[in-house]
C-alpha cells in the first residue's frame, strides 16, 4: 500500500521543519506500507526554499518538492502535488504547520484493509498553540453518518466540518476533478462535498490523524461563525441543483 502526504507550503520556514520531521517518522510496522512526502512552496521570501532542499537530502522516506515564483491558492498546489502523486497511491494533506502523528499512516492502512472498496477516511485532530501545547475544549471529532445525505445535511447546517483530517483515493480525486483552485477558503471542504455527491461516505477512523496548530499567521484567522456560513453559501451554490435534490437546504 502507498500513501503520499501533500503539503503546500508559503513562508512557513520555522514551523515547515517539523511537519516535515512528522512525516518522516512515521512507523508504519508491521504492515507493508510505503509513502513519500510531496510539497509545493510558492511566493515564499523567507527561508523556505532552503528549508525543503536541505530535507530533501535527509534519510528518511521520499521527499520531493517544487517552486513557483509567486504565491498562489492552497488548492491549486495541491492538485499539482497529486499530479505527481502514482496512481494507486492514497492522499493524506497536511498543512505546512501542522504535525501528523507517528501512526496515522499505519492506522489509515489498518482501516483501508479492513473496509475494502471504500475509497476515503476521516479522523479525528486535537488543537496545540504555537508551542505545540495542547488546547483542551478545541478536539474536531467525526462521527458515522448514515448516508451521504445526512452528512451533506449536517455540512450546509455548520454542524459538521472537515479539514486535512482525511486520507483519499488518487482514483476518487480523479474522479470528481480535483481541488477547486479558484477558491479562497474551503477547498478542501468543497473537495469532501464531491465527495459525498457522488455517494461515498467515508469510513470514521478511531485514530487522531494530527495536531493541528494555532497560531498568528493561520490561514483561517478571522474565519468566525458569519465567515464559515458565507464560505458555506458559496459550495452551496456551486451544487444547488444536486442538493435541493437530495433534500439539502441552504447554510
Amino acid at each position: 500500500m502507498h500513501f503520499t502526504v501533500i503539503t503546500p507550503t508559503h513562508q512557513r520556514a520555522d514551523l515547515l521543519p517539523e511537519a516535515i520531521a512528522s512525516v518522516r517518522a512515521t512507523a508504519a510496522a508491521p504492515l507493508e506500507v510505503q509513502w513519500e512526502h510531496l510539497l509545493y512552496e510558492t511566493g515564499s521570501s523567507d527561508q523556505t526554499a532552503e528549508v525543503l532542499a536541505q530535507a530533501a537530502t535527509q534519510p528518511g522516506s521520499a521527499l520531493r518538492y517544487w517552486q513557483h515564483p509567486e504565491l498562489q491558492r492552497p488548492g491549486w498546489g495541491r492538485n499539482q502535488l497529486v499530479a505527481q502523486a502514482q496512481a494507486d497511491t492514497w492522499i493524506v494533506p497536511l498543512d505546512d504547520d501542522d504535525i501528523m502523528l507517528q501512526r496515522t499512516l499505519f492506522h489509515y492502512a489498518d482501516e483501508i484493509q479492513r473496509h475494502p472498496g471504500r475509497p476515503w477516511l476521516v479522523a479525528d485532530f486535537l488543537r496545540m498553540d504555537e508551542q505545540r501545547r495542547y488546547l483542551p475544549n478545541e478536539d474536531y471529532y467525526a462521527w458515522q453518518f448514515e448516508s451521504p445525505r445526512q452528512m451533506l445535511q449536517a455540512i450546509f447546517r455548520a454542524e459538521n466540518f472537515i479539514q486535512g483530517n482525511v486520507c483519499y483515493s488518487r482514483a476518487l480525486f480523479d474522479q470528481v476533478g480535483g481541488y477547486d483552485a479558484e477558491l479562497a477558503m474551503a477547498e478542501d471542504l468543497d473537495l469532501y462535498v464531491r465527495f459525498l455527491l457522488a455517494g461515498h461516505l467515508p469510513v470514521v477512523c478511531p485514530h487522531i490523524s494530527h495536531l493541528h496548530r494555532f497560531h498568528t499567521h493561520n490561514v483561517s484567522i478571522g474565519v468566525d461563525a458569519d465567515k464559515h456560513r458565507a464560505d458555506l453559501q458559496v459550495i452551496y451554490a456551486k451544487y444547488a441543483d444536486q442538493l435541493q435534490q437530495l433534500g439539502v437546504g441552504e447554510p
